[in-house]
């Protein structure tokens, strides 16, 4: 029996919500874990799955995406068939729910030359470490239409269903009134038998600045981080090559995630911190979330706060928000002590 599957990722996701995260780049490639894009985890469960072709299908801002992936060599999709494909919304005002059948139909022929027989379906901003071909073997043994992956009782935007079905939803579309495979999976009167999968281990979904910052300190959680990084299905990055974290005679870390190529000399407690992040000494820095390449000078104080990527802090700033609303500072900006009052 053909069990090949074929990947779309949906990332053409808008969320005011995700603002100030997203102003200059997609949710998908928003930063995540230290050196991660929120892209990344479902990528890498697909070709952990065994997916060798996999579709991307983004709307706005969407070059640092491109840039991120590449020809998505760092998860073996560089190939001379199948492979790694993006596919831009034509007009940019396509249905917001995930799956949308008229971005599908744009890109019809790539559906119709593509030779897997299933197809997987999923958004572009939830952490978490799945087998989809788990899903497939019981999507097959209950003879399902569609599958939808659920989380407790939330969706997870996931779907597994055959590609030929597929086609046939976003070919009708107009006729139908079904905008996206949500609109199927949702109208009990559709005549499709609609499965649901349980998915029971660790899953973030990442909607809005107070999501991602908790989240992301979660995975300072060793049980939850030992669900999202697994050996045998690894999380597959962007590969840089940097040299390893610099720890000062004076530097005091306890609780952290730290990516390489940081050069840490003051005090840092229960934070994430990425590659190439300077932090000066005398610094407190607790609860807090700094992006690629953030230089943070002496004698500062952050706590609960999450600097985007290029952020610079002065010395002698102190930065304070909550655990509920977090103080995030705009990519490529600068805060210093005189803006403090």
């Amino acid at each position: 029996m053909n069990k090949s599957m074929l990947g779309i990722i949906d990332a053409t996701t808008h969320n005011d919500a995700m603002q100030e995260l997203t102003w200059k780049r997609s949710i998908a490639a928003v930063p995540f874990g230290g050196r991660y894009r929120l892209i990344d985890f479902v990528l890498s469960n697909m070709v952990n799955s065994e997916i060798q072709s996999v579709a991307i299908f983004p709307r706005y801002q969407y070059r640092s995406l491109m840039d991120h992936l590449g020809s998505g060599k760092q998860w073996d999709l560089d190939r001379k068939r199948d492979g790694l494909f993006f596919f831009p919304s034509a007009d940019g005002d396509v249905d917001g729910n995930t799956g949308s059948f008229q971005h599908f139909k744009e890109n019809q022929d790539f559906f119709l030359r593509s030779n897997q027989k299933y197809v997987v379906i999923a958004n572009s901003f939830t952490v978490s470490n799945m087998n989809y071909k788990l899903m497939l073997e019981r999507h097959l043994n209950n003879r399902c239409d569609i599958t939808h992956v659920l989380h407790g009782e939330d969706s997870m935007d996931i779907y597994i269903l055959e590609k030929d079905l597929l086609v046939e939803l976003f070919t009708n579309y107009e006729r139908t009134g079904y905008r996206s495979i949500m609109d199927v999976v949702e109208d009990v009167n559709s005549g499709y038998k609609v499965c649901n999968y349980e998915f029971t281990s660790y899953a973030a979904v990442i909607n809005s600045v107070e999501s991602y910052y908790k989240h992301s300190l979660e995975l300072l959680n060793p049980t939850i981080w030992q669900q999202v990084f697994k050996k045998n299905h690894p999380i597959f990055t962007k590969v840089k090559d940097e040299p390893p974290t610099s720890y000062s005679k004076d530097a005091y870390v306890k609780n952290c995630m730290i990516a390489n190529g940081a050069i840490i000399e003051g005090h840092v407690e229960n934070s994430v911190i990425f590659r190439g992040v300077k932090i000066g000494k005398g610094t407190v820095i607790k609860n807090s979330i700094v992006m690629q390449k953030g230089i943070i000078g002496m004698n500062c104080v952050l706590d609960s706060v999450v600097l985007d990527k290029d952020v610079r802090v002065e010395d002698g700033t102190i930065l304070t928000g909550k655990s509920s609303s977090p103080y995030l500072v705009r990519k490529g900006t600068v805060q210093g002590a005189l803006m403090n009052s």
